[in-house]
């Protein structure tokens, strides 16, 4: 909603800002389970690289068909009940894992991922560009890195937590039989675990924001008519665009690495360790986007552009991305983790180097941009299809590499562009 500049921050604003921050560990926590079950559901259901990333396409594709839908929801329900209606959808998604695994319907369990997504949508579209109206402008890139270092400590203790659930034991035992049923029933109950464990969070992340609906609300920007206007008058923003596109190659080149990593470490080409243990070091990769956050954040307090930072890690990343594609071994593997500590920023300073220079209203732009998240969908399986006529999974940083690449251009094109104030976002003008 469009916010308004103030001396003093309302009071309460420090309060909802803790709260909302909550919600940013919470869907960290469940997008890095991703990885981990990738690597489950390939061995329980004998499918390809390609079939296995077909549950990242739906979780992603959620963010494609939901996030439009989801800025009208916001500026109609406004923050606090848009962000309960997001959570118990993704209680209600958890709870169909157990019911596909069941009737062992592999497609049953792409619907499940596809509706938490869509949960985890319109908590993207609300809590982004609300953290960055709670408290001062020119601290905004500062305050929405922090709120996404606790999304990287939830993505960080994802894997660690889940990879010993989904990856040991049935059909990850020694000399396990995969036909056998019960070895298969085993893998499939540990997926059960991991969801319904992540669904009763869910709902007690979900009862704690509701006890603190009231102070969210007395600090969230207040809507306006401007903010119910249809999210696709975003798309008259060329900088909205860009930024949607930025986001796109963002999260298809940090999935499509986070998602693989397990089976990319697994490998004998590469550490050739067991995959539970190859699933537990996946978290150092997310780890690395955590520290880098915490530092990002604190650089941001200091005189050097957010979009200065942005445009030497977005290079970096394209370089470490190279590197894997021309090494093995331990070089490989340590390049391919090191690249979480340099995409640690990216998100959301795309996000609020977009918000300050898009004309469209805010929820409209943070609906596109969170649109943008689509990118997830459609980079993993590509990548995917590599893996599956490569003797190695090293050619798939191919793709990354182009998205970093991609970065660069952006982060060079806003460093040259004329900013605004979020709050005037909407407002009539060009650029």
């Amino acid at each position: 909603m469009t916010t308004e500049t103030h001396a003093t921050p309302p009071k309460g604003t420090g309060l909802a800002f803790a709260y909302v921050t909550t919600l940013f560990f919470a869907w960290g926590f469940v997008t890095s389970l991703i990885g981990p079950l990738i690597a489950a559901v390939r061995r329980v259901f004998e499918l390809s690289y390609a079939e296995a990333t077909l549950t990242t396409f739906a979780w992603f594709i959620a963010y494609g068909i939901a996030s439009i839908p989801a800025a009208a929801l916001l500026a109609r329900l406004g923050y606090s009940k848009a962000i309960i209606f997001a959570l118990v959808t993704m209680v209600a998604g958890c709870l169909i894992v157990p019911i596909a695994t069941i009737v062992d319907w592999y497609p049953g369990v792409l619907i499940a991922l596809f509706i938490i997504a869509s949960g985890v949508t319109l908590l993207q579209v609300g809590a982004n560009p609300l953290v960055a109206a709670l408290g001062p402008q020119k601290s905004s890139h500062a305050r929405l890195n922090f709120s996404q270092f606790f999304n990287s400590l939830g993505t960080t203790l994802g894997p660690l937590l889940a990879a010993p659930i989904l990856l040991t034991g049935g059909v990850f035992a020694a000399d396990a039989v995969i036909t056998d049923p019960a070895v298969r029933a085993e893998s499939l109950r540990s997926i059960d675990i991991a969801f319904l464990a992540v669904g009763l969070f869910f709902a007690v992340v979900a009862a704690f924001i509701f006890t603190a609906r009231k102070t969210i609300n007395a600090a969230a920007p207040v809507p306006t008519a401007e903010d119910r206007m249809s999210p696709l008058v975003a798309l008259k923003s060329p900088w909205a665009v860009f930024g949607a596109l930025a986001i796109f190659f963002y999260v298809g080149s940090e999935v499509t690495i986070g998602d693989l990593m397990t089976d990319f470490l697994h490998r004998p080409e590469t550490l050739d360790i067991p995959v539970a243990q190859a699933g537990q070091l996946v978290s150092f990769y997310w780890g690395g986007a955590m520290v880098g956050r915490l530092i990002g954040g604190l650089l941001m307090l200091t005189s050097i552009r957010a979009s200065t930072i942005l445009i030497f890690n977005t290079a970096v990343a394209a370089i470490l991305c190279l590197v894997v594609t021309q090494t093995g071994g331990t070089t490989a593997a340590y390049a391919a983790i090191a690249i979480g500590f340099f995409n640690s920023i990216m998100f959301p300073t795309i996000f609020t180097l977009t918000l300050e220079r898009s004309t469209a209203p805010v929820p409209a732009t943070s609906g596109l941009l969170v649109f943008g998240i689509i990118g997830g969908a459609i980079l993993p399986p590509i990548a995917g299809s590599i893996a599956d006529n490569s003797a190695t999974l090293n050619p798939l940083f191919y793709v990354p590499m182009v998205g970093y690449l991609i970065l660069v251009a952006f982060a060079v094109a806003a460093s040259r562009a004329k900013t605004h104030s979020i709050a005037a976002a909407g407002s009539p003008g060009g650029h």
